[in-house]
């Protein structure tokens, strides 16, 4: 029997990889190391060379550099290089099935189609983003969710989103959560520091403002508390947070890193006393799993997917600032504190797996490439 050829749109293992480029990442690290590897041809497309890890003897990697006059958003890596060199490239490649991880896909794939849509903030909040970007993401999101023959998302608030946005059946939506990555096993540092840390791109939704106002007025009670804020700045409107920070006096005690290597992650998580994820709207949330798996208390805010994915193990705050700075400031003072949530982690974290993610992922992959696997 000939290989299965599946076609990967792979633009987001290229850089700095976070979010939907981890995703794709674990997966493909966990399908060419099968025991069948060799029944399956992954064929990736890029619009660059990909990083070395990512040489396999199941892999075919087509870079297809940015064609055209115009170079949209991503440097030549958006919209247009995908409807325009993608599209063409894949109608060349003899594929069975087409993979696209990151919400969009060529238009008119002839093969059958597997897309993820983690979330649909662009749709349930279009406030929180730029007009044109919001338009381009809710048109090109809605045209690969009605034509996918599989709609990937990480959890059942998201299912639900999906079908409310865009009227995809629940029957042809898989939730598939993802899993945790090994950055996040790193060794406590005993005692830990007094470090508040939040970890994850920059989002409006994720209320760093609000954070900073909250760590101020924790930070009374602990002279030598810090609030580190690690993640690439994609809010919108554009939030100044040095700005907010020198507003509420701890400027000097505020770090804002763009990006940090998985080492210098892990070390942060392994210093922590306290995670803090304030986000109103997301489709997982994966940071405070990997805070939890470093031993590190998280309080989030109190929404209906936060309690699907931390379930007890979380402390949970609703939108008032003084109820979070009490619930930072404890954990601070007294580290015992987060022991009750703590001791629910093991049973949480055994939920996510990300072998179990790629072999539910490349299933039904092969089910619609019209292949049992």
């Amino acid at each position: 029997m000939a290989p299965l050829r599946i076609g990967v749109d792979a633009r987001e293992i290229l850089g700095n990889a976070t979010g939907v480029g981890r995703y794709l990442g674990e997966l493909l690290r966990r399908w060419t190391a099968r025991a069948d590897a060799d029944t399956r041809r992954f064929v990736l497309f890029a619009p660059e060379r990909l990083p070395a890890a990512f040489d396999a003897d199941t892999l075919e990697v087509r870079v297809l550099p940015p064609a055209g006059p115009r170079l949209v958003a991503g440097h030549g890596r958006g919209t247009w290089w995908e409807q325009t060199s993608l599209r063409r490239a894949a109608a060349r490649e003899r594929l069975d099935v087409f993979f696209a991880p990151a919400y969009t896909a060529p238009l008119g794939l002839r093969v059958p189609l597997g897309v993820t849509i983690h979330d649909v903030s662009f749709a349930a909040h279009p406030e929180w983003f730029r007009p044109r970007e919001g338009m381009r993401r809710r048109r090109l999101t809605a045209r690969a969710a009605s034509s996918a023959a599989v709609v990937f998302t990480d959890s059942e608030f998201s299912r639900g989103e999906i079908h409310r946005h865009f009227s995809v059946s629940p029957a042809r939506i898989r939730v598939i959560a993802p899993g945790l990555a090994a950055r996040a096993q790193a060794l406590p540092h005993e005692p830990r520091d007094p470090l508040v840390l939040y970890a994850g791109s920059l989002f409006t939704r994720r209320r760093l403002p609000y954070l900073i106002a909250a760590f101020a007025r924790a930070a009374r009670d602990v002279p030598a508390a810090r609030l580190a804020i690690v993640g690439d700045d994609r809010t919108w409107p554009r939030q100044d947070l040095r700005r907010v920070a020198a507003e509420a006096g701890v400027a000097a005690r505020v770090d804002l890193l763009d990006y940090v290597s998985d080492e210098q992650l892990a070390s942060l998580y392994a210093r922590a006393a306290v995670f803090v994820f304030l986000s109103e709207y997301e489709g997982f949330g994966l940071t405070p799993l990997e805070a939890l798996a470093a031993g590190v208390p998280i309080v989030v805010l109190d929404t209906p997917v936060a309690r699907e994915v931390y379930g007890p193990a979380a402390v949970y705050v609703s939108r008032d600032t003084e109820e979070t700075a009490a619930a930072i400031a404890s954990l601070l003072v007294t580290p015992a504190a987060g022991a009750g949530t703590l001791q629910h982690a093991p049973d949480v974290l055994a939920r996510y797996s990300w072998d179990g993610a790629a072999d539910a992922t490349l299933g039904e992959l092969e089910r619609i490439g019209g292949r049992r696997s």
